[in-house]
């Protein structure tokens, strides 16, 4: 038998039942932005003074030969964990007298909702968590700063912790708040089928879209009157407009207005954190949405009455080009403000398609275009900040991409387009590739994608190859010798293919037959097949000629655009985390990630550690696990994330406890950053950075860089000359011009070397010549002495390519750029170069001297 309430949540909580996650549940595994996001409900259900706030469902089954007053939870164990985390950190702080309780007996009655037992040596837990969760969880009660730290568990109560102790509301008050949140309560007997029960819940009735969800979450705190008047000059129009799939339209108003595409499934929690934000009164909300629906329902091919624009947009829909729709948004409202007239719209649409259709033809990876065309409108504007020349800019900034943002070029594009085997592609492209041809600058065009679908095999058109699939006796005499070689390079080629309306069954025919029979070439209406009727036999020399012809005309339809627009300031060049990129003696200027607004920086080292804060506040579990050393195939990265910072050389803090090595070169933090966003599931393309030339400063009133360079050398020299004044090694050497200097100490072929780069300095032991390779074996045999004098580990590298080997260490956390680290720069160079002459001279002039 079946029962279900609709209660409070603490109702289940303060009931006499225990509560068990079966073993076949999945660990708990909410994120902070889950936490993050119930307790902000939990503050904005206060301010409201509402009744109470749904929290969905909770299905449980009494436990088969357990106990009286035990169920197994078969949904909804995430909640009520949440909860749970919520109160005992509630509990934790009231108990330690951090949190202080407007009366003596909220203590009691959260501990109550947690435990039958108040002995803390013998727990009775309320809620008991799944395996290993179980354990953490009764840690959390016993001794929560023992807590494993890379536990969903622990890292949501720690987080639980810091909002508490911020105040924001007194706690009896955030306890009534909890006492508001309303579950479906849904209780099985034994004899009920949890999994069918389950699966009802979760399948009856059609669910609520993403859509759904936005509209009731804007109407629903509106009088009846006003939900009324707002659906029907509002929201009914949005729906209409936009075919009824404001799901998808929103997600493209999100992306236009946050700079970051939300997922399909989290459109609605995108439009909340939105709304949240920028708390916007409901009727302008409305009205604009209501704006950019009527502009959506253009793309979706309500007519403009341009010919040319709405060919275009249909095209387009054809190859469903939905990631285009943020841009055009912005384009068209560009034009319903002024700024651009009908005409230039229409150039924009074209460009993009040509754009789209080359990038298709010569294969170039889709996985940016979500990016590009995001930004592409702040690209434009960015030039000079206005919205003046715009279709200029944009072609401009179109052909100016590079990398995986390409417009490929006219060579490139008359290659593949010539090589494709088009036939092959799929039949959407394909179809459209046809068309083109067929339509292309004629005003009384043929409908080909209603005629291949044409019912009437009279009027129906398909797809021919001139020069058949399968070649009979009769094809093989006409092509002539070498025809098996004619038959596979050209058969499936754009030269070989047209639009025919006669039977299939005629398909083998002779090129001579094809040309005379009933719908044949010689009286076709298809545009394609008037050059072919022309020819009086079909083989490798008209087929190259047709090549020829179809490229030239291929340059026309899909042309690459030209503007004489030429930005004032050059604009920074880009790359991603997935390129493959030599990073030597460039600087990055900026950085953004999923989208954001572009974040200055100062050097490498000042991304990496906000973009290792950012990714860990999305999932503090992965990094947390990776500090730990007890899986030998994550012990490389544990080199890099330690959670005390005498772990690492030198330590960054990402959180109190957590902590990131940064004495690591560009090129490793790179590789980091890689396997990061792999254990995130993130592209690594939706980290981009904006970079400039090293001998661009980053304060444009720095002076050139061969200046700067000397300046900092006659600064630190004295200081390296000072720490090395028994040695003498820096003794003769002058201030350069160059980023390094060199100090000489008697061997042949070794020397030691400072650098000074704009994002790190350097202290190397250079070898160079006939016997480097000898040197460094024989320091190599060394190592572990050599590291342990030193007391810190080195980088080596024997350079087998090379004409010269090295040994090394770096400190990227400072650079010559900024000249408050000069002070920092002297002191590293001054103390590792004594440290290498003590140490690793004498033995080199032992190798010699042997």
């Amino acid at each position: 038998m079946i029962t279900g309430n609709c209660d409070p949540l603490i109702k289940m909580l303060l009931g006499s039942f225990t509560y068990i996650i079966p073993a076949y549940q999945r660990n708990y595994d909410w994120k902070q932005e889950n936490c993050e996001r119930l307790y902000n409900d939990l503050l904005a259900l206060i301010k409201s003074n509402r009744y109470g706030h749904f929290f969905g469902s909770i299905v449980s089954v009494e436990a088969p030969g357990g106990a009286y007053r035990e169920r197994l939870i078969i949904d909804g164990q995430q909640r009520l964990t949440t909860v749970s985390l919520l109160l005992l950190s509630m509990y934790t702080l009231l108990k330690s007298g951090e949190l202080d309780a407007l009366d003596s007996a909220l203590e009691g009655d959260i501990r109550r909702c947690l435990t039958d037992s108040f002995d803390d040596k013998n727990l009775k837990l309320k809620l008991k968590p799944v395996k290993y969760d179980l354990a953490v969880y009764e840690e959390l009660f016993k001794s929560p700063g023992d807590a494993p730290l890379d536990s969903h568990l622990t890292i949501n109560f720690n987080y639980f912790l810091s909002r508490l102790r911020l105040k924001e509301v007194p706690a009896r008050q955030l306890f009534q708040a909890i006492s508001k949140l309303i579950v479906i309560d849904v209780g099985l007997q034994q004899e009920d089928d949890p999994q069918l029960v389950f699966e009802s819940l979760n399948s009856t009735g059609v669910a609520l879209t993403e859509g759904d969800k936005i509209r009731n979450f804007v109407l629903m705190g509106l009088s009846p009157d006003v939900q009324e008047d707002f659906y029907e000059r509002y929201w009914n129009r949005v729906e209409r407009c936009t075919d009824y799939d404001v799901s998808a339209f929103m997600r493209d108003w999100l992306s236009l207005k946050t700079g970051i595409i939300p997922s399909q499934s989290k459109v609605y929690l995108a439009f909340k954190d939105y709304k949240e934000k920028n708390n916007p009164a409901i009727e302008p909300l409305l009205v604009d949405l209501l704006d950019y629906a009527e502009l959506y329902e253009m793309l979706l091919g309500k007519k403009t009455g341009i010919r040319e624009l709405d060919s275009c947009i249909r095209r387009l829909n054809w190859l469903e080009t939905t990631v285009t729709r943020p841009f055009f948004l912005e384009v068209l409202k560009l034009r319903k403000s002024g700024v651009l007239d009908w005409m230039a719209v229409a150039e924009i649409f074209q460009v993009t398609e040509a754009y789209l259709f080359r990038r298709m033809v010569c294969e170039v990876p889709t996985n940016a275009l979500n990016k590009i065309f995001l930004t592409l409108h702040r690209d434009i504007l960015r030039y000079d900040g206005t919205s003046d020349r715009y279709l200029d800019k944009f072609k401009y900034t179109m052909t100016a991409k590079k990398d995986r943002a390409v417009f490929p070029n006219d060579d490139e594009f008359r290659k593949k387009i010539s090589e494709r085997e088009v036939y092959k592609m799929n039949s959407k492209n394909r179809t459209y590739i046809l068309e083109r041809f067929e339509c292309f600058g004629t005003i009384e065009a043929m409908d080909v994608y209603k005629r291949l679908e044409e019912e009437d095999e009279n009027e129906r058109l398909s797809i021919e190859h001139v020069m058949p699939q399968h070649l009979t006796p009769a094809w093989a005499e006409d092509l002539g010798d070498g025809y098996e070689e004619i038959h596979e390079k050209w058969l499936h080629r754009l030269a070989n293919l047209t639009l025919s309306a006669y039977n299939s069954k005629y398909s083998n025919c002779r090129f001579s037959e094809k040309l005379t029979m009933e719908h044949g070439f010689k009286v076709s209406g298809v545009r394609l097949n008037r050059w072919i009727s022309e020819q009086s036999k079909w083989g490798e020399e008209e087929l190259e000629t047709r090549d020829r012809n179809l490229c030239d005309q291929a340059l026309e339809i899909w042309p690459m655009p030209k503007s004489d627009y030429k930005p004032a300031v050059k604009k920074l060049d880009e790359i991603t985390l997935a390129d493959d990129v030599d990073l030597t003696g460039r600087m990055i200027a900026a950085y953004s990630l999923k989208g954001m607004e572009s974040q200055p920086v100062t050097s490498w080292i000042d991304m990496y550690v906000q973009v290792v804060r950012i990714m860990h506040v999305e999932d503090k579990s992965v990094i947390a696990k990776l500090a730990i050393v007890n899986d030998p195939a994550k012990v490389e990265m544990s080199q890099y994330f330690a959670h005390e910072p005498k772990a690492l050389r030198d330590a960054c803090e990402i959180e109190p406890g957590l902590y990131a090595e940064r004495n690591i070169s560009t090129c490793t933090k790179m590789a980091i950053l890689r396997k990061l966003f792999a254990a995130y599931h993130v592209d690594p393309d939706e980290l981009v950075f904006s970079l400039k030339e090293a001998s661009e400063s980053a304060d444009v009133v720095q002076p050139p860089r061969r200046q700067l360079r000397k300046r900092y050398w006659a600064y630190a020299l004295d200081i390296i000359r000072a720490a090395n004044a028994d040695s003498g090694v820096y003794s003769k050497t002058s201030p350069s011009t160059d980023n390094w200097v060199d100090g000489f100490f008697g061997v042949p072929g070794a020397h030691l070397c400072v650098k000074a780069n704009y994002d790190n300095v350097q202290t190397l032991v250079y070898m160079v010549g006939p016997r480097a390779k000898e040197m460094f074996d024989f320091l190599a045999t060394n190592k572990d002495k050599i590291e342990s004098d030193v007391g810190h580990s080195l980088n080596w590298n024997r350079g087998n390519s090379l004409k010269h080997s090295r040994i090394w260490i770096v400190d990227d956390t400072i650079g010559l750029d900024n000249e408050a680290d000069w002070a920092r720069m002297a002191e590293f160079h001054a103390k590792w170069v004594k440290k290498f002459y003590d140490v690793i001279v004498p033995l080199l002039r032992e190798y010699v001297a042997g």
